[in-house]
């Protein structure tokens, strides 16, 4: 059997759709403001798919740049994981979308439904495949078309979302030395809460019908105080329990890449974590939350821009509905 640390990360890749929605562009539709929306969120544009753009579509095009960034072919691939709420469809998954759309013919692919956190699940669950020796080469997604799930009219979730997508290739290597090693990995969720953050209808418990309809119980629902409360003490506690299976303080972490929800969330764990916020990767000013495409399509941007040097340890966490929470620590 493979040691617990024998996966690395060789390659990434991002693509977010062309599209810009500004905060200005939003108070045409709600009662909102740039000011309002930046000083709560941090956020001031975000990128909205087209209508025959899918999460499949934009989930390819991020492993195309990925495998690139790796130097490997689709036919080395033994597995695809997609981490995604916003599949093109139930079934089949997003997955043998993907596969179909690179030409990857000899891998297996299934998807992950774990909300924001849904990429460190997707993450771990393809170490556990290469540790246990089973694959050797993984596609990790994370992709979302959340413009799907929004309703337009609500100015309390309609101002935070946005869509794209972020891949990563893992690869089997023993070797003590290499690169982009993930060293440890954490998971959490808590049912209990699952009615604070949800999209409660369009499935078996609540399906569309002509008399519902009307009431947007497919769009995403959100009690936001609750959720950035637990969010905070979640993904504190996730980050110092990896930290510590890798045997490492928060005075190593040389980055912290987190899921990128809401700034404030983002400066309060920084502060409790005693990290200071310049090593702390940020891009939701540009892109919203993307949801499970957060933390990869920021990981790509920081090694994409230099901001990543060789040896470097990386702290990436990330807590969603569900509720969900999740840490990974990488070095880099």
């Amino acid at each position: 059997m493979s040691n617990p640390c024998s996966c690395s990360i060789i390659g990434t890749g991002s693509y977010m759709p062309k599209r810009v929605v500004t905060n200005n562009d939003l108070e045409k539709l709600v009662d909102t403001s740039d000011e309002w929306i930046t000083s709560r969120t941090g956020i001031k544009e975000r990128r909205i798919a087209a209508v025959d753009e899918t999460t499949s579509d934009m989930a390819s095009e991020a492993a195309r740049r990925a495998m690139t960034s790796a130097g490997i072919r689709p036919e080395d691939l033994d597995l695809i994981i997609v981490a995604t709420v916003t599949p093109d469809m139930f079934f089949p998954s997003t997955a043998c979308f993907v596969q179909k759309k690179i030409g990857a013919i000899n891998a297996v692919g299934f998807d992950i439904s774990a909300a924001c956190s849904g990429f460190l699940f997707a993450l771990q669950t393809a170490r556990h495949f290469i540790n246990g020796g089973s694959r050797k080469t993984a596609l990790v997604i994370g992709a979302e078309k959340l413009s799907s799930l929004i309703n337009w009219e609500d100015r309390n979730t309609c101002i935070l979302f946005g869509d794209g997508a972020g891949a990563i290739i893992v690869r089997f290597d023993d070797s003590t030395d290499a690169p982009g090693k993930v060293l440890s990995s954490v998971m959490g969720s808590d049912g209990n809460l699952a009615h604070l953050l949800s999209v409660p209808g369009g499935a078996s418990a609540q399906p569309i019908t002509f008399d519902n309809v009307l009431s947007r119980t497919n769009t995403i629902h959100m009690e936001g105080r609750e959720t950035f409360k637990h969010a905070v003490t979640r993904m504190c506690q996730a980050s110092e329990e990896a930290l510590m299976q890798a045997g490492l303080k928060t005075t190593d972490v040389d980055l912290v890449i987190p899921h990128q929800a809401n700034r404030r969330i983002i400066s309060v764990i920084a502060e409790r974590l005693g990290i200071p916020e310049e090593r702390t990767f940020i891009n939701l000013d540009k892109y919203g939350n993307t949801s499970a495409a957060t933390i990869p399509v920021a990981l790509d941007e920081a090694s994409r821009s230099g901001r990543l040097k060789r040896g470097d340890i990386l702290l990436l966490v990330a807590f969603g509905g569900g509720f969900t929470w999740a840490s990974s620590v990488i070095a880099w």
